[in-house]
């Protein structure tokens, strides 16, 4: 059963310096794998003279171990971008990707120090994130006549539904999103109502 989480509502950055090296965060809503390669592009874009442009994702939800992913970008290994998705994890939030940048100030901070610059860079910009709440929902593809129709709209609330997607015809073919803890019950509910289960149209 998928669970509601929270994804960020807007795009955060700030910045901070650490013995001499500027620390700049950048957060982003990024759900999915190509959303996060097109932030991370994006924020190299934007510093490309900078040294390092470390990184950590969860491109999904944030139980889903499969969906992160880290990166030390040259900085010593695991200094970097595992200490932020550590951060990350333990956040409950999903669908995110944070990205440090650093210039260097010409000072080193050892592996010790780098953990807690990139750690504490991660949840300095997670304290500026505005967060909304994020429910998984199961696309139904489902087809009925037109007075089912009618009351299906009506019901849609019972189920916390949205219609997607809806086709008309001689009878209506519609896509209903229903948030994955309630399938169950609104497959039940539709097929009582007078409804059938199809695969999307052609």
């Amino acid at each position: 059963m998928s669970a509601a989480y929270s994804i960020p509502a807007a795009p955060a950055t700030v910045s901070g310096e650490i013995k001499r090296s500027e620390f700049i965060t950048c957060i982003a809503h990024t759900p999915g794998r190509e959303a996060v390669a097109a932030f991370i592009q994006s924020c190299r874009d934007a510093h490309p003279k900078a040294n390092h442009h470390c990184y950590a994702f969860i491109a999904g939800a944030p139980y889903d171990d499969t969906s992160h992913g880290s990166s030390d970008d040259g900085e010593p290994a695991g200094s970097a971008g595992r200490p932020m998705l550590n951060v990350l994890s333990h956040s409950g939030i999903g669908e995110i990707t944070v990205v440090v940048i650093r210039y260097f100030g010409g000072i080193k901070l050892g592996v010790g120090g780098l953990v807690r610059a990139y750690s504490q860079s991660t949840q300095d910009g997670l304290k500026e994130l505005l967060l909304q709440q994020f429910t998984p929902r199961f696309p139904l593809w489902l087809r009925c006549d037109y007075p089912t129709h009618a009351q299906l709209l009506r019901r849609l609330p019972e189920w916390d539904a949205k219609v997607e997607q809806e086709h008309f015809a001689v009878d209506v073919t519609l896509c209903m999103a229903v948030p994955s803890a309630l399938r169950d019950q609104a497959c039940q509910s539709l097929l009582q109502l007078g409804c059938q289960l199809c695969d999307p149209p052609a």
